[in-house]
Order: C-alpha cells, then structure tokens, then sequence
C-alpha cells in the first residue's frame, strides 16, 4: 500500500509517520554526513523531508523535539575534537520548479513593500557538491578547520584543511577583520576522481563511486596524508561569525574572498530580474559538463546583508536563501563518441559514450542509444551536449540534445553497414508479420566473428544453460582471446589438450593447480547436459528457455529435435510443418531454427559438440507417475535449495505448467521466504499454497 496522502492523515497516524520520518532520516543522515555513505538519491532523501515538513504544517503541535526540521547534518564524530560553530552553519531550502523561485523572490517582495526602494538584488552560484567547512582566521592566521556537523557543533579538522591548497594559511590583501570564520565547499575534480579510481585499480584497491562521497571521505580521515593525496579543492562563499562588518552585500563579500587570496566561484551573477535568475540557472546547467567538478544546482541569495539580517531565518535554513536543485536523476555532458557493440545475436547497438558525470550519485561515462532509428530521430552527434537520464537502477539513456551548443562542425552519424568485428555485412530484416524494417541491424557473419562468437560462448555456459561452475564472463572472453577456446566443443577437448601444452593454465597468472582442477572437474560434470539448457544454450535466435523446453519435451532427444530441424532447414515442407505444430511454436522461431541448422558452420559445430557431450533424454512424467502432471504451478519468493530455474524445469518434467503469475486457473503457488503480492493473491482466491520443502515430496525429490 502506498503513502497515505497528508491531507487525508488522521491525528494518530500523523504522529505514527512523524516518528517514522524521524527515524529514517536520521539514519540517512547518519550515512550521508557521518560515514559519506549515502543509501538513497538526494530526490528520495528531499521528498522524506518534504512529506515531514507537510504534516508538520498541518499538525504543528505534534512537531517532535528530535524533528528533521530543527536538525541540519549529524553529530560529529568521536575520531576528531569537536568544535561549536559560534555562528550555527545552517542548510538552505529547496526550489525544484522556476514557480518555486518566482515565489521565493515574491516573498522577499512583500516582505520589504514598505521600504522605500529596497535593494531587492540576489547573488545566483553553482551549488557544489562537495563536503562544507569553516576556515577560523586571527590576525589573517589559519587556525582551525571544522565540518558542518550537527550545524551546532563541527568535526575539527585543521589538520587535514591545512593540505588543501586552495585554502590560504594565510590571507593576502587587507580590510579582513580581526576575527573570521570563512565558509565553503571541498570538492575533488572530475579528473583527479578519474586518477584516484586508475591508481586505486591498478594497485588491486577499492573502486570509488564518486567525487562527493570521495572528497568528504578523504577530508574526515585520521590520516591528513591521505587527505594531503588526493588534491581536495576548495571554494569560498560565506562567512560566519566576524569580530568586524566587512561588506555591505553578498556580492562584495565575496569578491573580498577572492582579493584574500581564496578561489571563488567565477559563474555568480548578481541582478534583479527573476528571469534572469532563472535564464543563469539553464546556463549553469548547460556548462555543467565543461566545469570539471560536480554542481548539483544554483544558489539565490538576497544581496543586501542588512535586509539578510531582518529577513531572517526559520528553524534550519535561512529565509534569505535557496537552492534550485537540479533534476536528481539527469544530468548534463558531452557526448564524446559511439561506439558500436555487437551482440551475440549479431545485433548492432550503439553506446554513447560520455564525458563523466554524476547522475543520481553514480558517475556516469555509458549511455544506451538504443538503434539508429533512434539516433536519427533525436539527432544525436558526437560533440552533442546532450542530457543524461538515470532513473533506479535503468541503463542510462540520453534524453534529448541541447542544439545552442552544437559544434558547428557538427555532422550527423553515419550508421554502419559493416559489423565493425568481422567486416561481414549487417543488415536490417523485414518483420513478415507488419512488413517493415526491424529496428535492430545485424551482422550476418554468425560463428565468423568473433564478437558474436565470444557472446555465444558466454551463453553456452551461462547460469541457464550449461551452468558451468567457474567458467564465467570473463574467463570465456579471455580463453577466447587466448585461442584457447573458441568453439563450445572446445570446452571439453580444454583439459586433454592443456595437459600437452607447453603453456598450462596453471602458468597462467590467477590461475594454479587447485582452481585448473577444479574447473576442469566442473566441465566433466556437464558432458551429460539437459536437453533443455542444451537446446537453449546453442544461442538460435528466438529461442528462449521456455521455447528450449517446449522442443525438448517434444522431441525428447537431440538427434530427433536436429533431424526435423535440419530437413526444415533443407526445405522440407513437412519438417517445417512439424515444427509449427508444436503448440507455442510460431513462424519467427520455426524459421530461426531452421536457418540455424542450414547453417553448415553451425551443423559442424554442433556435431563436434556432440562427439564430447552426450545430451540426456527428456523424459516427461505420466499423469500415472506424477501428482503434478497437467497442474498449472507459480513459484514466488526465495528458493533456498533450488534455483528458480531448476524449480521450473523440474515441474516441466513432471508434466506441470509453470506461469509467472497467479489466477483462478492456478493450482499451487511454491511460496519461499519473502513472498509478497502473489502470495497474497493466492490466499484470496483459496489457491493451496505449499512451501519448498513440501514442493520437493510432492515432485518425489
């Protein structure tokens, strides 16, 4: 069940849900600020706030003295000192619609319409996304550091601020009070994220999963080596507590910084008109993949440090100030090529490939384009600035160009009409059924090339196919690129073929004796295979798990399944007929088997397949020996002995019909733990429900 709207909240459960939110951002709190750990997106952590922020409005008298809305960060550590912040360093409010900043210039309108001219001017910034700090100057002196903290009380980390070189040990120029706590953002750039991954792989170390966590992470560590390694920046854009008034506007202060000897953000802008508030932020965002360190919106800021101080501030944020957010899960960068990747099925995808980017907290350099109608339709160029779509856990997807900053040397791109791995041509088919061009371009190269080839390997041996324990992804690709593997016969010949080498597998660096016998034991256990993983494992276009079943169960062996296969390929009318009266067999896999066992390339693969292999039988359980023959069966939940796969070919054999959903026509629903929607369904239409252990006595396991 969804959230309850807040409107439609009684007393009791708001109090209920103020608790909960309560809870749940201070653990996110926790790992943002106190471990530089996030678990959510920015927008989920925004919209917890939002919703505790609403039912606060509405019921402000069941506020809780631990509310989210009178916090700003978390607690500091217990591995530094602390340090209270004379001047509280608060967070700022959100904007995420240019109505919310219309409003929020609106306000500060009606606030001072008495005034006689008041100087309604605002500063507009990039906000970085970076880790705040407090830089405590005497006498022009450096001498004390702290983190936001709790925005009462900071972390001291003097030692590990002294190492970044953007901040000052001590301040040039003149006119600085005696006294000051200037405040600002540490980041680590684009390329020195890029480096710190490179080394850290190279050495066998973790891989960093962006700038932000990374640069917070390197400034709160014990060590200030490490801290002093990782060349942190720093950008200066606010001030807390001062022994002197030394500005009269947000705009002077700043530029004071910057004759102070601190680096400052070149993109503010001050000016009046709402407009052009709004026409900066679309400017900032277009630049964002050319700046070199990670932006996660603008900051507006009312100008006037006098009318600042009447405004004033609510409970965590000041009044005066807002932060128009970026969209949480898009982006902006360049797009600095397409490369083209072929398939196992031969198919053409081009990838995107982008200049770096965080998207939703993950640095992104991959986007999908899907095919080149695609391309063609959005006009996607390389050079293009282009947005960046990452919504959960989806491939990131470019959403649209942004045409004003085109190239002018710009040209569109020319799909290729050659499988870039074997030169052999890639064409479009025709879909008999609407008559029109696929969307996807194939190579027609088949087991010739070698991009197809390694693709087909890894299927032969994946989880659902031949299942081969330690013969993954990446060991196929290198046994291929070896020369050690490059047919699925292959496979079996590996161990008689390295005991003759010169060169073992066990000379071979990651591998030794242990694990070469153990894989090797691992391939002599699938010379046996089932027919189904085997029929679905040979890689035929169209040819599914489900389909791999239902030819296996059909013709019960392989030399029968080949046999009718290869006459329909040689045109045998009555074969091909055969074929399409199985029940679930249609022409688009009819002809792709067919095709297949045409092929005299794959015919003599499958046959030196076969001198090493010996495929089971099929057998189907009778009615007479089976409880479960012709009952529909759906397995949900967690399976702790089985695989979901084995499961479901386990109810095949037995005759059952597996289904991945539950209804009326359901007999059994297989729940194991963490069964959710389908169990509840199956209870309220009086499907028996049994657990895997009673599935297993029931199939006679």
């Amino acid at each position: 069940m969804g959230e309850i709207a807040v409107d439609q909240l009684t007393e009791a459960q708001a109090q209920a849900e103020l608790e909960r939110l309560a809870a749940e951002i201070a653990r996110h709190d926790l790992a943002y600020h106190g471990k530089d750990r996030p678990e959510i997106s920015d927008a989920d952590y925004d919209a917890l706030r939002r919703r505790n922020d609403a039912i606060e409005a509405r019921f402000p008298h069941l506020r809780r003295e631990d509310s989210p809305s009178l916090r700003v960060g978390f607690e500091a550590s217990e591995g530094f000192a602390k340090v209270a912040h004379r001047v509280p360093m608060l967070s700022l409010g959100n904007a995420f619609s240019d109505e919310d900043v219309a409003d929020f210039v609106q306000r500060g309108r009606r606030y001072f319409e008495r005034d006689a001219n008041p100087d309604l001017s605002f500063t507009a910034e990039p906000k970085i996304d970076g880790l705040s700090a407090s830089l405590r100057y005497e006498n022009g002196v450096f001498v004390q550091g702290a983190t936001r903290g709790d925005g009462e009380v900071g972390e001291d980390i003097t030692a590990n601020l002294m190492t970044v070189r953007d901040i000052p040990h001590k301040l040039s120029g003149s006119g600085w009070p005696v006294v000051i706590e200037i405040r600002g953002e540490v980041y680590m750039t684009h390329e020195d994220f890029r480096k710190l991954n490179e080394q850290s792989a190279a050495s066998g170390g973790q891989i960093y999963v962006n700038p932000r966590n990374t640069a917070a992470g390197s400034l709160r560590n014990l060590n200030p080596e490490v801290t002093a390694s990782r060349n942190l920046k720093f950008f200066a854009y606010a001030w807390g507590f001062t022994s002197a008034q030394f500005a009269d506007t947000q705009f002077e202060a700043v530029q004071k910084f910057g004759e102070w000897g601190f680096k400052i953000n070149p993109l503010m802008l001050r000016t009046e008109s709402i407009d052009k508030m709004l026409e900066h932020y679309r400017d900032i965002e277009g630049q964002r993949a050319t700046l070199g360190y990670d932006i996660d919106g603008v900051v507006y800021k009312l100008n006037s440090l006098a009318l600042q101080q009447r405004w004033g501030f609510v409970a965590r944020a000041p009044r005066w100030a807002i932060a128009h957010k970026f969209p949480a899960e898009q982006a902006t960068t360049i797009l600095e090529a397409i490369d083209i990747q072929v398939g196992r099925t031969g198919a053409l995808t081009p990838v995107a490939r982008l200049k770096p980017v965080t998207v939703g907290g993950v640095v992104v350099t991959n986007a999908t384009l899907h095919n080149e109608d695609e391309i063609k339709r959005k006009d996607i160029r390389v050079g293009d600035t282009v947005v960046v779509q990452r919504a959960g856990d989806v491939i990131p997807q470019i959403v649209k160009v942004i045409p004003e900053h085109r190239p002018t040397s710009s040209e569109p791109f020319d799909f290729p009409t050659q499988c870039p791995a074997c030169g052999s041509e890639a064409v479009r088919e025709v879909n008999e059924k609407t008559g029109k061009l696929d969307a996807v371009r194939r190579c027609t190269g088949d087991l010739i090339c070698p991009a197809q080839a390694v693709e087909q390997l890894k299927h032969f041996v994946s989880r659902n196919a031949l299942d081969i324990d330690g013969l993954g992804d990446k060991q196929m690709a290198a046994f291929y690129a070896d020369g050690r593997v490059m047919r699925p016969a292959d496979i079996f010949t590996l161990a008689a073929r390295d005991a003759r080498s010169e060169a073992p597998l066990s000379s071979e660096e990651g591998w030794g004796e242990q694990s070469v016998a153990k894989l090797f034991a691992a391939i002599e256990a699938r010379r046996k295979p089932e027919l189904d993983r085997l029929i679905f494992g040979l890689g035929i276009r169209h040819v599914g798990e489900t389909t791999g079943a239902v030819f296996a169960r059909t013709f019960g062996t392989f030399e029968a399944f080949e046999q009718v296969a290869a006459a329909a390929g040689h045109g045998d009318v009555e074969a091909m007929e055969q074929i399409l009266a199985i029940d679930g067999i249609g022409e688009t896999v009819a002809r792709s088997v067919a095709a297949f066992f045409a092929n005299e390339r794959n015919k003599q693969a499958v046959d030196d397949l076969l001198s090493e292999i010996e495929p089971e039988t099929y057998v189907v359980a009778s009615a007479e020996d089976s409880k479960v023959a012709g009952k529909t069966i759906v397995f949900t939940g967690t399976l702790e002995k089985l695989s979901r796969a084995e499961a479901k070919a386990m109810a095949e054999r037995l005759g059952a019909k597996v289904s991945g959903s539950v209804s009326a026509n359901t007999d059994i629903l297989v729940a194991g733990p963490g069964a959710g929607s389908k169990l509840k369904k199956a209870q309220d239409l009086g499907v028996e429900v049994i657990d895997e252990d009673a599935w297993l006595e029931l199939a006679g396991a």
